[in-house]
């Protein structure tokens, strides 16, 4: 089976004490890196920039097992980097340097074409509000366009309404390409503080049938420390963990631990508890992707 992620990868800073350790993420890369983990036929669509350290990225991707056929390079311009730092709960604060990243104009490149038709015969693709967000009009639409493709002929489609403000001009634009983005998707994943931020709406069933209702019958929405909400309305909790080292990835790696799970034929109960035990396993671990254990 498939799966092309589509997104922003990004250069991560991150603070270990007094020192700044390099890395890397973004909320796609990071669900598609844990997907390659597992085994899974994983590509990603994205472009990086000219400069050397975003250069590097391909090539560790590759060795972590992720298919980088469909990874296009910008000529002008730079790979986006963010720092993050934590407090002592784990929770994150970011700081991005992202405007003019190569990943904004992937959709313009020479190469986009060919990427995009590879991109239209997964079994499964998988994009985020954020992915809508970095992108320009023109781009947003080619993107929808796959999408739909993708539905069509039967593939699945997951999305993720990942909301972080400072990215659209007000919450009107991100709710508008929200449910464009809802009505191709037969997966949903929402996160209910997302929702909350962007429609005022903290309810999971009222958010779950507003995504239903809009086409994406498959939604499970993300509560946080609570675990998840399945589309028959089932709770799922997740283990318990004491003491986090990182949120950050959390919901990545519950997407990658469900999807992972659901396209080797689980139901979505044992796919959730999959998705909550790598979450588990990530928010012990500083960075949005943690090494693997040795």
């Amino acid at each position: 089976m498939r799966i092309v992620l589509i997104g922003e990868a990004m250069l991560e800073l991150s603070q270990r004490g007094p020192a700044w350790h390099l890395g890397h993420g973004g909320d796609t890369l990071n669900t598609a890196l844990h997907l390659a983990r597992m085994g899974h036929d994983v590509a990603y669509l994205t472009a990086l920039g000219s400069d050397p350290l975003g250069m590097g990225l391909r090539e560790r991707w590759r060795a972590e097992g992720l298919d980088t056929a469909l990874v296009l390079h910008h000529p002008d311009r730079a790979t986006g980097l963010y720092a993050i730092s934590t407090d002592e709960r784990g929770e994150r604060s970011f700081a991005y340097w992202r405007d003019q990243s190569a990943a904004r104009a992937m959709f313009a490149l020479p190469d986009s074409a060919r990427a995009l038709e590879q991109t239209a015969q997964a079994d499964l693709i998988a994009f985020s509000l954020i992915t809508l967000a970095i992108l320009p009009p023109e781009g947003r639409e080619a993107l929808l366009a796959v999408a739909r493709s993708v539905r069509q002929r039967g593939g699945q489609v997951a999305f993720d309404g990942n909301y972080r403000p400072r990215l659209w001009p007000d919450s009107h634009a991100a709710c508008h390409e929200r449910e464009r983005a809802i009505a191709l998707a037969t997966i949903g994943l929402p996160t209910l503080d997302d929702e909350a931020q962007l429609s005022g709406e903290n309810d999971a069933d009222a958010v779950a049938a507003h995504w239903q209702g809009l086409g994406c019958s498959e939604t499970v929405v993300k509560l946080g420390e609570r675990g998840c909400r399945l589309a028959d309305g089932s709770l799922v909790a997740p283990p318990q963990v004491l003491q986090p080292v990182d949120t950050s990835g959390a919901g990545d790696a519950f997407n990658a631990g469900y999807l992972g799970a659901r396209m080797r034929g689980a139901t979505a109960v044992e796919a959730a508890l999959a998705g909550h035990l790598l979450a588990g396993w990530t928010v012990m671990r500083p960075g949005a992707i943690p090494d693997p254990d040795p």
